[in-house]
């Protein structure tokens, strides 16, 4: 058995020994939520409710505002993007950044196809936003982390496409609803520490969420939110090649910092914005606890919710 055969086998075993230990009883998926079949109809909730659901056949028979709700699908097709971008193959924890965006795509990949559901994935890689067709069933999802995982290492391109390009090719990629997955650092080419300003990214990602559920996966590495005490250091930008040799002094190690909070605070202010899920993974914590908490968290508050809005 080869080296990557080994390391997606450990993967599945992570993700079904613990994550599903982690997240048993019955669940439809990583995040609860409304499917795209109609279901029963029930009174209307001003201010809850969405009024593009509003039955009006009932309405009009009861003289009663009416909505009729959704049942989930018994057969999703849940796509992610997965940033493979030069700026992921850097870490300085338990591996790089690509490792931890293939571990977040073969989990919920795992996750989804257990329930029989289609997976696909969208790449953004190099010079080109590559398509791997939704598939179920195992040996697919294998074929399709172990491609993920022998990605070569980004290189220097002179037009690369941006996530903003990926996450439209995405939103083009299936008409019908279902669960999209975003998978990257979210770092811009051109960053802005002003939290009111849109991020590149921002419009392509509302379009997104008006017709599908969405999960936003931030990856990150400490080393980017801080640096170490080491003096002179030579920068790479993974991007473009550029060399920049900086003296890391206290002055300079406080305005990294300062600049890297408010620049991961925008990705959140964005994200909230659009009105997309957001989970952050870290390169020195343990990806399966965080990512289980968050799907915790998702079912209480759709379970909240779901009680607030009943009778």
């Amino acid at each position: 058995m080869n080296t990557a055969e080994q390391a997606l086998r450990r993967l599945e075993l992570t993700v079904t020994r613990r994550l599903d230990g982690l997240l048993h009883g019955a669940h439809r998926g990583l995040l609860p939520g409304p499917g795209s079949e109609s279901g029963d109809s029930r009174v209307y909730v001003p201010g809850e409710d969405d009024v593009r659901r509003m039955d009006w056949a009932v309405t009009a028979r009861t003289t009663v505002p009416h909505v009729r709700d959704l049942i989930f699908d018994r057969e999703l097709e849940t796509w992610a993007l997965a940033d493979l971008s030069a700026s992921m193959d850097f870490g300085t924890a338990e591996g790089d950044k690509r490792d931890l965006v293939v571990a977040a795509v073969g989990a919920i990949g795992f996750l989804t196809s257990r329930m029989g559901d289609r997976f696909g994935t969208l790449v953004l890689h190099d010079d080109a936003i590559h398509r791997m067709p939704a598939r179920t069933g195992r040996p697919a999802l294998y074929g399709l982390l172990h491609s993920l995982m022998a990605a070569p290492r980004g290189r220097v391109v002179p037009d690369p496409p941006s996530l903003a390009e990926g996450i439209e090719v995405l939103n083009a990629t299936r008409r019908r609803r279902g669960l999209r997955v975003v998978v990257s650092d979210f770092l811009d080419a051109e960053p802005t520490l002003d939290l009111s300003v849109e991020r590149p990214w921002e419009r392509a990602m509302r379009r997104l969420v008006a017709r599908h559920q969405v999960l936003a996966v931030e990856v990150i590495d400490p080393r980017e939110l801080d640096l170490p005490d080491v003096g002179t250091v030579a920068f790479t930008d993974p991007e473009s090649g550029q060399v920049r040799e900086v003296h890391l002094s206290p002055k300079v190690r406080a305005a990294y910092a300062e600049a890297a909070a408010l620049q991961r605070e925008g990705t959140r202010a964005a994200l909230r914005r659009a009105g997309v899920a957001h989970l952050v993974l870290r390169t020195d914590r343990d990806w399966v606890h965080d990512l289980a908490q968050f799907a915790l968290r998702q079912r209480r508050m759709a379970h909240l919710a779901h009680r607030k809005a009943g009778p």
